[in-house]
C-alpha cells in the first residue's frame, strides 16, 4: 500500500491562498490571491484583534469525455487568520474584491484613542 497515495487530494481539500501585507500612517492593507472564488462564497470576520478571512473555492471540471494527467489547481475551503496590531481600529474596516484579490483595508486607531494615557511624573 502506497501512504502518500490521494496526498494531493487531502492537500486539495482544504488550501491556503496567498496573501501579503501593507501599511503606512493611516492603514493597514492586506491582499489575498483568490481567483475563480465567488464574491459570496468569501467571508471576512474581526475578534480580538485577528482578522479571519475564510470561504472555498468550488470544484468546477468537465469530466464527460477527458481524460486528466495532471492538475495543480486547489479547490475546497480556505482559511487565513492575520494578527492585528493594537492600534488596528476594527470599527473601520473595508474589503473590496475585484479581479480575483481581496483587499482588506483596517484604519490605525488616532493617537490616545487607543486607551494609552500619558501620566504625568511630579515631583514630590
Amino acid at each position: 500500500m502506497d501512504p502518500l497515495k490521494g496526498i494531493g487530494n487531502k492537500i486539495s481539500d482544504f488550501f491556503s491562498p496567498t496573501a501579503e501585507a501593507s501599511g503606512n500612517d493611516q492603514l493597514y492593507e492586506i491582499h489575498v490571491e483568490l481567483p475563480g472564488v465567488d464574491e459570496e462564497d468569501i467571508d471576512v470576520t474581526t475578534d480580538d484583534n485577528v482578522l479571519l478571512i475564510k470561504g472555498e473555492r468550488k470544484f468546477e471540471r468537465e469530466e464527460e469525455g477527458r481524460t486528466y494527467y495532471f492538475s495543480e489547481r486547489s479547490y475546497g475551503q480556505f482559511q487565513r487568520s492575520f494578527r492585528l496590531p493594537g492600534d488596528a481600529d476594527l470599527a473601520k474596516v473595508a474589503a473590496t474584491y475585484t479581479d480575483g484579490v481581496l483587499t482588506v483595508k483596517v484604519a490605525k486607531k488616532e493617537a490616545g484613542r487607543n486607551g494609552e494615557q500619558r501620566i504625568p511624573v511630579n515631583r514630590g
